[in-house]
């Protein structure tokens, strides 16, 4: 289906946005501040996926002060807002994520988290070690600037604010994006394009990642269970040992990844994170469990890489006198980059940023479930570098590590990008 957008002039843009409460170029210091003291005050009050109510609150009560009649207790602490523009035009969805995530903060700033929580049945610290906090500072702030200047607007924005991207805090349930959807975020407003965004430690502040199509990748759980016999440790031919057939499936799939895959032109991650067998040194246990990770850019390869690997694991098990049972969860498909948006939104981007602040993103094995949406709607997907000049991306804490702690510079880095990609799909002058 093609998407037709009114590309806005880039010194109607600038007018637009400068009518407003925040210029097109750069936020003003009165909106940074604020940037800076949401982001503080989410920062030290981090929640796990959908337990976000403190969030929830804080991002409601602001859109209720910019006009705004939010919608809330979606999927089950999101929240979503729709501003109408004057004039008829497209209607864009931009997205935040709002959760934090098990980790105990490590950063010693003097806003850090303090917050313990009980995931999956541990007590843990909690923190924004993944920079939501920044996305959803970052989106409050494109929200009242575009408040400011609704009545020079064509078309509407539907914001976004979603729980539980990291994944929700019992196995099982439902992640965040695909709930809002299933409980129907897009029912009363289905939105042409949805845009979103993502802070990196592995580009600089200023900068920003982009690509058309694939971009990062789906992220499926499998879990693998061998059961064997158990008998004991020093007499292993009277059992099945399930603790070799787990390590020699393991092996294969490696073997396969590296010998049936054409990883060239589709790369692939099959990991194992748990290996979990036995209670005592000499006895060979009934049952070996094996947790992991997959991730692909492509739906038939990853189809083909899940078929290949049960039928390693049931051969190896058969071969041994076991059996195996594999089972895969998709927590995330792919996301990929409607390649007609992106010529888009790029132009967007670098007006933006400048030109040569955008840079090409390699593929990501990393996955989002922003994916969920644009499996929907054509989406564009973009990433907000937050390592500060004079620092090497490289050495420098990765999101997810209790060190991270991303440049709040980034914050109008952020805005900018968004508002003006937002202003540049959203209608044009007035027909004569």
């Amino acid at each position: 289906m093609r998407i037709r957008f009114h590309l806005l002039p880039l010194g109607l843009a600038v007018a637009l946005a400068c009518a407003g409460t925040a210029a097109a170029a750069a936020p003003d210091a009165a909106l940074t501040q604020k940037l800076v003291d949401w982001r503080r005050d989410l920062h030290q009050h981090p929640e796990l996926g959908n337990q976000e109510t403190r969030t929830a609150d804080v991002v409601a009560t602001h859109l209720r002060s910019l006009g705004l009649q939010p919608r809330t207790g979606i999927g089950p602490t999101g929240v979503v807002a729709v501003l109408k523009g004057a004039r008829p035009g497209p209607r864009i969805a931009l997205r935040a994520d709002m959760d934090a995530l098990p980790v105990t903060e490590q950063t010693g700033l003097p806003f850090a988290s303090t917050t313990r929580a009980t995931y999956r049945g541990q007590e843990v610290g909690v923190m924004h070690a993944c920079g939501h906090d920044m996305h959803v500072a970052i989106l409050m702030g494109v929200a009242e600037a575009l408040a400011g200047m609704r009545e020079q607007l064509a078309g509407e924005v539907v914001f976004i604010f979603q729980p539980a991207e990291e994944g929700p805090p019992e196995p099982g349930e439902v992640f965040g994006a695909k709930r809002m959807l299933d409980e129907g975020v897009f029912d009363d407003a289905k939105p042409d394009a949805i845009l979103g965004l993502h802070v990196w430690a592995g580009l600089q502040t200023g900068q920003i990642g982009f690509r058309s199509g694939p971009s990062l990748a789906s992220a499926d759980e499998w879990s693998l269970t061998i059961t064997g016999k158990q008998t004991h440790g020093s007499r292993p031919w009277d059992g099945v040992d399930p603790i070799t057939v787990g390590a020699q499936v393991l092996l294969a799939t490696q073997s396969m990844l590296a010998r049936q895959i054409n990883t060239v032109n589709a790369p692939v991650v099959l990991t194992a994170g748990q290996f979990q067998s036995g209670v005592r040194f000499n006895i060979i246990p009934d049952d070996a469990r094996l947790v992991g990770t997959l991730r692909t850019y492509d739906d038939a390869v990853r189809a083909d890489v899940i078929t290949r690997f049960e039928r390693i694991a049931t051969d190896y098990a058969h071969a041994a006198g076991a059996t195996a049972k594999l089972d895969v969860v998709n927590n995330a498909p792919a996301t990929v980059n409607d390649p007609e948006l992106a010529r888009r939104v790029l132009p967007s981007l670098q007006a933006a940023v400048g030109a040569d602040n955008v840079v090409e993103m390699p593929l990501v094995t990393v996955a989002e479930d922003f994916s969920q949406f644009a499996n929907v709607v054509p989406g564009a997907y973009f990433f907000v570098g937050t390592t500060p000049a004079g620092e090497d991306p490289a050495t420098m804490p990765i999101n997810h590590s209790p060190h991270y702690a991303p440049d709040e510079a980034a914050l109008a880095v952020g805005v900018r990008a968004m508002l003006r990609t937002t202003l540049d799909l959203l209608g044009a002058a007035p027909q004569g």
